[in-house]
């Protein structure tokens, strides 16, 4: 049978991914789930990939990255990996800095569908929330997805959101090679290239808990490009509306009869 894999990307998170990993050890052996997880590590400076190697659970492996290529990069190449295997139906990412709680992994994995599907775990729908955040922290997040949300056109709540399930099946429909977005708005293209490619999209309410240790990646040009390319994408969707659907989405090869 196949299984779920789950991807964490780090960059100096030494103080939060042994706490992580050691609640999901816990998670698998009380829920029976079975899953591997691979740490894609970028070129971090204080040890985290060590760590993770001397904890030595024998479902966790490291992917050590020889240059940091960004939050997108590193999630491309955790695809590439997951794709290369005949081992996995589905794909988990989540945030290597304890933000994404495991006390909600359980309903993200009930609520997976068959077929192409996305499983989005939402801050910004009944039942999500948000602790320890500042007050202009929320209001630049609700603020980027609607505005997301509106110019292309996409009926999710929460499209920055990194705690997801892909299906196999979905992501081999998906052009990973001609993406390119690097930080958090590589979450809103994922969205936008599910939607194209007709997935099935269930968002499930999660909570989201800021970091208390560590450094949040954030920041001021980060959310300069998620503006810059959320707003390139929703000029090329209107100006060329069949464009995006090419660039993102493989062409099923015709029946043979």
């Amino acid at each position: 049978m196949k299984k779920l894999l789950i991807l964490v990307p780090t960059l100096n998170e030494a103080k939060t991914i042994g706490g992580l990993l050691k609640r999901l050890e816990i998670f698998r052996i009380n829920s029976g789930q079975n899953f591997d997880l691979i740490v894609i590590d970028d070129t971090s400076s204080d040890n985290t990939a060590a760590i993770v190697e001397a904890i030595n659970y024998s479902w966790v492996k490291v992917l050590h990255r020889a240059k940091s290529g960004g939050l997108g990069a590193a999630y491309r190449a955790g695809f590439v990996m997951a794709l290369d295997s005949d081992d996995y139906s589905h794909i988990l990412t989540m945030d290597g800095d304890g933000s994404h709680s495991v006390d909600d992994l359980a309903s993200l994995i009930g609520a997976i569908k068959p077929g192409k599907s996305l499983v989005l775990g939402s801050r910004w729908i009944p039942g999500g929330s948000i602790q320890n955040w500042p007050k202009y922290r929320e209001y630049l997040s609700k603020a980027g997805t609607r505005y997301a949300k509106f110019v292309l056109g996409i009926n999710l709540s929460d499209l920055t959101s990194g705690y997801r399930i892909y299906s196999v099946e979905l992501l081999e429909t998906l052009k990973l090679e001609t993406m390119y977005a690097t930080g958090y708005c590589f979450q809103i293209e994922m969205a936008m290239a599910a939607d194209l490619a007709g997935a099935t999209i269930v968002e499930v309410p999660i909570t989201f808990v800021e970091r208390l240790d560590g450094t949040s990646k954030m920041s001021r040009a980060i959310v300069l490009e998620a503006l810059i390319q959320t707003t390139r994408w929703a000029l090329i969707r209107r100006l060329r509306p069949n464009a995006d659907n090419l660039h993102y989405v493989r062409k099923s090869e015709p029946e043979i009869n």
